[in-house]
């Protein structure tokens, strides 16, 4: 970058990416909003300022995702806070949560669980939906846990209750059935090219894929569901572009009832479930 670039329209004319993600690490560096850059474009800016929008653009350049750097990704709505060690929710994903909701239109006080909840995306989405709802995430991982609960409490659904474990493991003992389950594990294959591009390089592996074929975390949800599940209760999982088929199998094999899938905005089968 040219060291004569100190204001905003400089910075933004100099730093390499497109307008848009350059005003927005702009817009959290300076904490100001878009009106005010527009404004005070060709103000000086502190040294200190120009500094760290130069740092974040260089990570930027070198692949890492903007929703880390911004610490921060939109979703159903609502901002999560995000960081490294936990999945970047993305749009799709809000399928899942739109059929949920479905699922449980006309149930009172229902009880949810959400296997490898990560930021808390889906569950937090669905509690802030559904107030009366006792929702419940796990995870295997505590940094993603951690994440989780404090997207819980800090979007106003501390009734989110975080559990770490392995899917059911990290389930109490004599916990209630569940009337509704859903998950969105990772079910990359572990050998696909795209681990290793874009966003993905820099996202929790773990998350991604199950280092197999990607199908065994499914398989995995699927047989262990029916001993948490209260009768008529639904399972619904989000899954690869190629994979309906397959879960819709997993589920008729477990003996779930009515499997089918549902397509996203992109036309892609993404999420198959089922009832028992």
């Amino acid at each position: 970058m040219g060291g004569a670039a100190t204001t905003v329209r400089g910075l933004m004319a100099d730093c390499g990416l497109p307008r848009l993600e350059a005003r927005m690490l702009l817009e959290r560096v300076l904490d100001k909003p878009r009106a005010w850059l527009l404004a005070h474009d060709t103000d000086p800016l502190a040294p200190a300022a120009v500094a760290a929008f130069q740092t974040l653009c260089a990570r930027r350049l070198a692949g890492e995702p903007m929703a880390y750097l911004l610490g921060e990704r939109e979703f159903m709505g609502h901002v999560y806070a995000v960081a490294p060690g936990v999945l970047i929710p993305r749009p799709e994903t809000e399928l899942l949560v739109e059929t949920a909701l479905e699922c449980l239109s006309g149930r009172q006080a229902p009880r949810v669980l959400d296997l490898g909840t990560g930021s808390g995306a889906i569950a937090v989405a669905i509690a802030l939906a559904r107030p009366d709802a006792h929702v419940t995430g796990t995870d295997a991982s505590p940094e993603a846990l951690a994440q989780a609960h404090a997207n819980a409490q800090r979007l106003g659904a501390p009734r989110v209750r975080c559990l770490a474990g392995d899917w059911y493991a990290a389930l109490p003992g004599g916990d209630a059935p569940f009337d509704l389950i859903v998950s969105n594990p990772p079910y990359i294959a572990a050998g696909d090219v795209h681990l290793d591009q874009g966003d993905l390089r820099h996202e929790p592996r773990g998350a991604l894929t199950d280092e197999a074929d990607g199908l065994s975390a499914l398989a995995r949800i699927v047989s262990g569901a029916r001993a948490w599940m209260a009768p008529g209760a639904r399972l619904w999982l989000e899954h690869g572009w190629d994979q309906a088929a397959a879960v819709r199998q997993l589920l008729a094999d477990a003996g779930f009832r009515n499997a089918a899938s549902r397509r996203d905005l992109a036309g892609i089968e993404r999420i198959s479930g089922a009832n028992l």
